[in-house]
């Protein structure tokens, strides 16, 4: 007997038990473990520099003890703003042995930004790339950094602050052995994860290290079909950004657990992967939709750059296009399992599992461990029936312990124990839920409620269309109306008259887009999730001005 609230379980009969076995340790009990279990393994490697295990460990003891001699003790916050590299590893694993807590900055941040989430954490250590380095050095007077450590590729950078250190000097300081730390995995916070920024402040979601640990856990249990397949020390492609949740969880951390070798990338460039996996032959890709998007316009033979050997295949960050989904499938042979999560959630709490019938559109069903409902928007308190749409919410081990010094936030996402996604959703009768959109992007065109996401699944059903992304702007008739933005395919051409017509045959009057423009790229985020928000933003500053409003920009803006 399943329960009638929870259909999903149904997909896990005769497989992964639906409470999933959370490990009880700290983050740093889960890399000891996973060191001792894989010991004679590599665990990462990098532009032709292999590391094992065992001497990642004794790297990461030896930082934890210089950190420590600087000051670092259980709960403060060592900031972390590099790329992938095996420097990151380190740090990340040498900060949670001290009790110490991860502040994650993206190395793209500008000054502003690194500043707000240096002065918000607190944070009294950052270890820096020297790309980035500069950047740090004029907000340092407005923070509160004491220990500034640089990870450099060439030499000494320029302008290095004689009180500040090269990572390499740094961790082969004289000092004693790290310092053991009772630490609470369910109370004491391991990571603050700063979440988006694009609408507002960014705030940093307090992860503790059972939130982390569990969630690991839970991807194993719908990542791994078969555990044989993880058994030889395989190697995984890691393009992912660890300083974002996807990529420290389902691959950094993961890798760790499974003693893979990770194929550190600290950039996506779609030819540098083609060649990565044709040289390195990897068994598991986990990439963003854009990343797809790339590989698959690339022109190039995906088969014989061995993208067929790939076993697993994940995607998450944002909506994957069904479109895009099939593409890339019929190029390769292989399935693309998607999946969704948050930052508040570590990330994942909903995968369509490799064991399991995949629905192309859905983001599965909720992961071992995880409760799922669908709300109504207005009150957030009641159950909406299958079918129908409201508000995803959640909750399980890997949900946050709240945000960073912000505790009305806190009130309005955590409530009664469930976390308030911000996602519009609906479940099905056999429990796999579908993500409409998020609620602040809803449009409100004639009265009716828009999901930009269905114009955008029609737009990249158009041969001509690369990229696409729909916002609400202004209109003073309909209140609001749809305005699309799109990149062309290099090798198709399309008016704008084409597409308006193409999407007036298969969307209602009020969903089609009033206008398209066209552009050469659209903005991203550095994992390249299409930032919505940003060209939605553009239009409401357009909006203000009177010369412009209603009409498209004949000139328009550079992406941001």
């Amino acid at each position: 007997m399943f329960a009638t609230d929870r259909p999903w379980l149904r997909v896990y009969e005769g497989h992964a038990e639906p409470e999933s076995e959370v490990f009880e340790g700290s983050l740093y009990d889960l890399f000891r473990n996973a060191v001792e279990e894989h010991r004679e393994k590599t665990a990462l490697s990098f532009y032709g520099n292999e590391l094992g295990f065992a001497r990642l460990q004794a790297l990461v003891e030896k930082l934890a003890g210089s950190l420590a001699a600087s000051g670092v003790g259980k709960g403060d916050r060592v900031a972390l703003m590099l790329p992938n590299c095996p420097q990151y590893v380190i740090g990340f694993f040498a900060t949670v042995r001290l009790g110490a807590i991860v502040t994650q900055i993206n190395p793209m941040y500008v000054e502003r930004e690194i500043e707000h989430i240096l002065a918000d954490s607190g944070a009294e250590t950052i270890i820096v790339y020297a790309d980035m380095y500069p950047r740090v050095k004029n907000v340092l007077p407005r923070t509160s950094l004491k220990n500034v450590v640089v990870v450099s590729f060439a030499g000494e950078p320029e302008g290095l602050d004689a009180s500040h250190h090269l990572f390499d000097a740094f961790l082969s300081k004289d000092a004693d052995p790290a310092p053991d730390v009772d630490l609470d995995p369910t109370e004491d916070v391991a990571a603050l994860q700063y979440t988006g920024g694009t609408t507002g402040v960014s705030k940093g979601a307090m992860l503790t290290h059972r939130n982390l640990a569990a969630n690991v856990q839970q991807a194993i249990d719908v990542f791994v079909a078969d555990p044989g397949l993880f058994a030889s020390n395989q190697r995984i492609v890691a393009i992912l950004p660890f300083f974002h949740i996807y990529g420290l969880t389902c691959v950094m951390m993961f890798g760790i657990r499974m003693g893979l070798n990770q194929l550190l990338v600290p950039r996506f460039d779609a030819q540098e992967i083609l060649d990565l996996v044709s040289r390195e032959r990897p068994i598991l890709f986990a990439g963003v939709p854009t990343m797809y998007m790339a590989l698959n316009a690339s022109g190039a033979d995906l088969r014989k750059h061995r993208f067929h050997e790939i076993q697993v295949y994940n995607s998450g960050g944002s909506a994957l296009p069904v479109n895009l989904l099939h593409a890339f499938e019929e190029k390769t042979g292989r399935r693309i399992y998607e999946g969704y999560g948050l930052s508040e959630a570590s990330p994942v709490t909903h995968f369509n599992p490799i064991f399991a019938e995949r629905r192309p559109g859905s983001i599965g069903v909720p992961i071992p461990g995880t409760d799922a409902r669908i709300v109504d928007v207005e009150t957030g308190e009641n159950e909406v029936p299958a079918g129908e749409t409201g508000e995803l919410i959640v909750r399980g081990p890997q949900v946050m312990k709240g945000y960073w010094s912000m505790p009305d936030e806190t009130v309005q996402t955590l409530r009664g124990g469930w976390l308030y996604t911000g996602d519009i959703a609906k479940m099905d009768e056999d429990g796999y839920f579908y993500i409409v959109d998020r609620k602040k992007d809803m449009v409100v065109a004639s009265g009716y409620n828009v999901y930009p996401r269905e114009v955008e699944e029609v737009l990249y059903e158009h041969p001509a269309v690369s990229e696409a992304v729909a916002v609400g702007v202004p209109d003073e008739y309909r209140g609001e109306s749809i305005k699309a933005f799109v990149v062309k395919k290099q090798d198709k051409d399309a008016s704008e008259e084409e597409i308006l017509a193409f999407c007036g045959e298969r969307l209602a009057p009020y969903k089609t887009p009033k206008a398209i423009e066209f552009r050469d790229e659209l903005p991203k985020s550095t994992v390249g999730k299409l930032l919505r928000r940003v060209l939605a933003d553009e239009e409401r500053e357009k909006g203000r001005d009177p010369e412009t409003t209603g009409t498209a920009a004949e000139d328009p803006p550079s992406p941001s």
